[in-house]
Order: C-alpha cells, then sequence, then structure tokens
C-alpha cells in the first residue's frame, strides 16, 4: 500500500549555513532523504547576520527554502504551517518560545519539536534559562524528537509530560561523505566549533599528545575559538570548513578525534553528526566514552576510547596499518547498515505518522451506541 505524502513545514536553526552549528548539515542529510520519499518540504529559517554571512546553501533543490526577517513576518507562512500534515520546530531557534506559540496554536496537522541539543536544552529548562523552549511546551507538542536516546526519552515523557519522546539521531548522507582516497597529512585531526566544555578534552587527547610527539601532525579545524589557546607548533589551524570539504579533511588523517558536550556525556546516548560523517569516510575515530556509544559503534572494534594522552599517543605510534585500515572499514559499515539519511528519514516519517494516528484518535469522537 501506497503512503500519501506528507507537507512538512520545518522552522530549524539553519539550512543554509553551516557556519558556527551542526544543525544544517543535520537538516540537509535527513530532509533530503525525506524529500527523495516522496514529500513536500519547506524549511523556514529566521535570516540573521552571522549566517547570511556565511551561506553555503542558498538552493537547496530538494525542499524550499525560505528566510523570514522576525516574529511579524512568519504571519505571512500562517497558511503553510495551518495546512501542513506535520510541522517542526527546532531547537536554538531564535525567538523559539515565541515561534512554538504560534505554531501551537496555528498548525492543524501534527505539531512536533526536534532538540538536536536535548541535554543542553533539559539543563537550561532547569536553570531558568532556556530560549528556545517552555517546560509547558514540551506536553503541548504531539512529539517530541530527541538527538538523545536512552534514559532521556523516559524523563521527558515522564517528568514533562511528553505524550511521544522518541529518539531521532543525526545521520550522515553516504553520497556527500564517501571514504577519500588521498595521502594522510595528519596524525590526528578534530573538526567541531568550540566549546568550553569541550576544550579540556581536546586538550588532553590531541594539544598534549601534540606537545609530547612533535615528530606527529595534528590540525584542529573550527570556528570561534579564543585567541589565548597554546597550539603547538606542530597543530594545523584553520576556520570553517564547508560541508563539501569535511571528507576531504577527514580523508588527511590517519586517525580523527570525536569530542563531546559535558552534557551530553552526563545523559548518555547522543552522537553527535562527526561521529556519523567521520565514520562514512572509513576513517578510524578516537573518542571520549559516554553510555550508549557501543549502541553506536563498537569500542575496541569500530571505535576507540583512549582514556589520556599516553593511550593516544600509543595509538597513533604503534596500531599497526592493517588494523587502523580495519576499525575504519568496520565503523562504516556499522553507520551505513543503520544510521544512514535513508534509515533515519524512514524512522522520521514512522514517527510522524503515527503522531498523526494518534491524533485522529483522539480527535474522533466516541460513538452513540443506541438500542
Amino acid at each position: 500500500m501506497t503512503c500519501t505524502p506528507l507537507r512538512l513545514v520545518v522552522l530549524g536553526l539553519s539550512l543554509s549555513s553551516s557556519w558556527g552549528n551542526g544543525h544544517a548539515t543535520t537538516y540537509r542529510a535527513l530532509l533530503r532523504a525525506f524529500a527523495a520519499r516522496g514529500h513536500d518540504v519547506l524549511f523556514l529559517e529566521r535570516d540573521v547576520p552571522w549566517y547570511a554571512a556565511h551561506r553555503d546553501l542558498t538552493d537547496p533543490g530538494f525542499c524550499r527554502l525560505t528566510l523570514y526577517a522576525d516574529l511579524d513576518d512568519l504571519e505571512d507562512h500562517r497558511a503553510a504551517i495551518e495546512q501542513a500534515d506535520a510541522v517542526v520546530v527546532g531547537s536554538y531557534v531564535p525567538d523559539g518560545i515565541a515561534v512554538g506559540r504560534r505554531v501551537l496554536a496555528w498548525a492543524e496537522g501534527t505539531r512536533a519539536f526536534y532538540d538536536i541539543d536535548t541535554p543542553v536544552t533539559l539543563a537550561s529548562l532547569a536553570a531558568g534559562t532556556c530560549t528556545y523552549l517552555e517546560a509547558n511546551q514540551i506536553e503541548a507538542y504531539d512529539l517530541y524528537l530527541s538527538f538523545t536516546g536512552g534514559p532521556t526519552l523516559e524523563r521527558l515523557e515522564e517528568r514533562y509530560g511528553s505524550p511521544a519522546a522518541r529518539a531521532l539521531y543525526c545521520s550522515v548522507d553516504p553520497e556527500a561523505y564517501p571514504p577519500f582516497a588521498g595521502e594522510n597529512a595528519y596524525d590526528l585531526s578534530y573538526l567541531g566549533t568550540y566549546s568550553p566544555d569541550r576544550q579540556p578534552i581536546l586538550e588532553q587527547l590531541l594539544l598534549e599528545p601534540a606537545r609530547r610527539a612533535p615528530e606527529l601532525r595534528f590540525a584542529v579545524s573550527g570556528p570561534q575559538y579564543p585567541d589565548g589557546i597554546d597550539w603547538p607548533d606542530n597543530v594545523t589551524r584553520s576556520d570553517h570548513l564547508p560541508p563539501e570539504a569535511h571528507p576531504a579533511f577527514y580523508g588527511q588523517s590517519r586517525y580523527t578525534l570525536n569530542v563531546t558536550r559535558a552534557d551530553m556525556t552526563a545523559a548518555g546516548y547522543s552522537p553527535s553528526v562527526r561521529l556519523f560523517e567521520a565514520a562514512a569516510c572509513a576513517i578510524p575515530i578516537l573518542s571520549d566514552r559516554w553510555d550508549g556509544l557501543d549502541t553506536i559503534l563498537a569500542p575496541g572494534r569500530e571505535i576507540l576510547c583512549p582514556e589520556g594522552p599516553d593511550a593516544v599517543l600509543a595509538i597513533l605510534r604503534d596500531r599497526p596499518e592493517p588494523e587502523r585500515l580495519r576499525i575504519g572499514e568496520a565503523g562504516r559499515a556499522a553507520i551505513l547498515a543503520r544510521h544512514s539519511a535513508a534509515h533515519r528519514a524512514a524512522e522520521f516519517e514512522t514517527h510522524l505518522r503515527e503522531a498523526a494516528a494518534r491524533l485522529a484518535f483522539l480527535r474522533t469522537p466516541p460513538r452513540t451506541v443506541t438500542n
């Protein structure tokens, strides 16, 4: 049986610019695969100067991308929101609380929240500092799609009253992130925007090994790093790389590093988009440990989890080349088997259709029984 195509509206942080955020590449992979399933997608993005200056996707092709200036300008898209089969509001959307109020009031179809930052969201809700979601909105959304799985989903339902909290991890488009056949320029690389809570792990697992091993080569790419960081001479630094340059960056590395934010580590089950992308390129990954990592990649077989600088250097210096290649290929096979954009789009559609079915059941008046 062929399912009716869905009309989807997404109000997300950014689709047009991958500068300083992991949302854009996540949305691009997911929505491209979702549109390939025959669905119609409109992405509404707040027009902000920091993304306007760094746009790397202005005509997606797989969906309509529309910029809106402010909340008043959002009124122009009210009809599209009202008529959509599903409307998704993303985390970190500017004025997200007010945007959510409008969506919850206007949308007649399924109303969902997609949290690509769930542990950060819950921590800021507890502190009273969240600017894009109110605690009482969680139970108002018909569906809460979460970047984080595991026990956090139960917390969203039991403590915050979500009718349906479902994991929707990031993913990767295998065609956009293929293995890269090139010479290795770096022994260990890291790709990511600066974050104060990630920096201690970056220091421990990359910068300190670089200081101890001047004969090895390292690279860190990403924006917003402060001027006071002591970069060893054997660390190549670059600012923002557009997504199309990521496979080559990974491919020039013998190993690459995954670093998890503190709130994500505490919650567990929070794989970053970089984890999927690097693995898809068949690059062996070194990572910090967190609960649930083994549900994505098997430590020791598909990913390596060194405990400190000495362990990192032992891997870089002593790991036989055939074993390094085997780990990279095993990681790629695991990701492509379960975490491609096509897999995630199918999960996304299932969650939306199940939420719609629940809504239809709740809205159906009880039958009157007559004798």
